[in-house]
């Protein structure tokens, strides 16, 4: 079975990891796609966040990376993916997560959302707050895999 794990990705956490070693666990097969939204300004270029799942991903079996522009439903079927992976973090999550899931049913109702709820010691991640974080220096290797500690570094200049 085939897993759609969707999402901007920038950065990459521990909390998205959790959730894609869980996935493949699960699932077997995990297409982790990045979304290319011409609304947003991302702090990494799409080149660099797939760079910095395919490194953190490497080790595991059934994980492939792509990008994907519009709808997520499309690019789930495009890829013949069978489902469609959300993590959950707190109550506040949900509220968006499940409008998303109506919303994605509404327009293919063959893709069912299966959430997974992060494990506890993640729930606080989320690529805001470590970019927040990493913006005035503050430690992040507990947060994100190395690779992109190590780029969040070179992109606000500190050590």
């Amino acid at each position: 079975m085939k897993a759609l794990y969707p999402g901007s990705f920038d950065p990459l956490t521990f909390g998205h990891l959790d959730l894609i070693n869980r996935g493949c666990d699960l699932f077997g097969e995990v297409l982790v796609a990045v979304l290319e939204n011409p609304d947003k300004t991302p702090t990494f270029d799409l080149g660099t966040r797939l760079e910095q799942i395919r490194s953190a991903t490497s080790h595991l079996n059934g994980v492939q990376v792509i990008s994907f522009k519009g709808l997520t439903v499309r690019c789930a079927k495009e890829n013949k993916a069978d489902l469609i992976l959300r993590g959950l973090r707190a109550m506040s999550d949900f509220e968006y997560e499940l409008q998303i899931a109506h919303t994605n049913r509404s327009l293919e109702a063959y893709y069912e959302t299966v959430f997974l709820v992060t494990e506890a010691h993640h729930s606080f991640l989320s690529s805001s707050v470590v970019k927040e974080v990493a913006r005035f220096g503050g430690k992040v290797s507990h947060m994100v895999p190395e690779k992109v500690a190590k780029d969040l570094i070179r992109l606000f200049n500190y050590e």
